[in-house]
């Protein structure tokens, strides 16, 4: 193993917030702080690299905050970042502040920003943090427990109302492009139906269809789960109700799945990936993914990283079907 020569790392989280990230921004700082580093938080993503809008991070400056949701050290998007003329800029001021190399908490367009710093000498490590778990290298992402017990809360409370008035909720749920929020809420909430990107559905055969027939078994509410990459909840609630005459509503949940404290899962995942992607600098490794393979934590080169697919997993898909009947 090479040595590292990496003596100041900076910090930073971008895109999307999601819970949990605090944890990883703590366990990043303590970690660089055990290993001997000095740690720069930089706030605001990008835009912070590039305007110079950090401060040296101490065990203090992390101190209880691995509960909180959000980012303690804020995200925003860059225009700026996106030119090759604002990576430059970037490392520029990375070096103005003795910073060695990045470490950057966030999704896929994060992770394009820190290989294209990458690809211009930047040392970056990336830590997947999206309530979307949809990082291909990984089978899971920091936030995306939290946001699905956060659904689940909320299919739960909607599905006392729709009881007491014998009614179908078609519920929206986040994922961007990616239903893996839809499909497992969908199953933990007891849907009669969940949409996804992924698969292409027929509205009578796949929401019409099951709802009649529980309305003919003796249900007296029903949950359709729609992910956000198909969005027109409205439009399909409208369609429920003309085809039906079960009076529907729609609910779009939205940015309330994002925040929250953060469950266990993610506050402990967030501590290894974290500590992890530390360790990887100290020991000389840059340019990679931190990611979660078979419960255990591993790294991805980042362009391999950013090469890969994810698909839903067919068995959860079927789960589902075979317990909506």
């Amino acid at each position: 193993m090479k040595e590292s020569n990496v003596g100041t790392i900076g910090v930073l989280t971008s895109g999307g917030d999601a819970p949990g990230m605090n944890a990883a921004i703590r366990a990043v700082t303590r970690a660089g702080i055990y290993h001997g580093l000095m740690v720069y938080g930089i706030h605001k993503g990008y835009d912070g690299l590039l305007n110079g809008n950090m401060k040296e991070m101490t065990l203090r400056s992390v101190g209880d905050i691995i509960q909180r949701g959000g980012t303690v050290l804020q995200t925003a998007r860059s225009a700026e970042f996106a030119t090759e003329e604002g990576v430059n800029r970037g490392i520029s001021m990375a070096g103005v502040f003795g910073i060695d190399a990045l470490v950057v908490i966030g999704g896929d367009g994060s992770f394009r920003g820190a290989r294209d710093l990458a690809r211009q000498g930047m040392k970056v490590v990336c830590i997947p943090g999206t309530i979307d778990n949809d990082i291909a290298c990984t089978d899971y992402t920091i936030g995306y427990d939290t946001a699905m017990n956060t659904v689940l809360d909320a299919i739960d409370k909607i599905r006392d109302t729709a009881y007491s008035h014998e009614r179908c909720s078609v519920m929206e749920v986040m994922g961007r492009n990616a239903g893996w929020i839809a499909v497992n809420c969908g199953i933990a909430g007891g849907a009669e139906a969940v949409i996804i990107p992924e698969h292409e559905f027929d509205i009578d055969k796949d929401i019409i269809l099951p709802i009649i027939e529980g309305r003919n078994r003796g249900k007296k509410n029903y949950l359709v789960i729609v992910a956000e990459g198909i969005g027109r909840v409205e439009e399909i609630a409208r369609y429920i109700e003309d085809k039906t005459d079960i009076i529907t509503r729609e609910t779009i949940l939205g940015h309330i799945q994002r925040g929250g404290s953060p469950t266990m899962t993610d506050r402990v995942m967030a501590s290894r990936m974290g500590v992890y992607a530390v360790e990887l600098l100290k020991n000389g490794k840059y340019n990679r993914v931190v990611a979660s393979r078979g419960g255990k934590i591993t790294d991805y080169d980042i362009d391999e990283a950013l090469n890969m697919k994810k698909t839903i997993d067919e068995e959860l898909i079927n789960i589902g079907k075979i317990l909506a009947l």
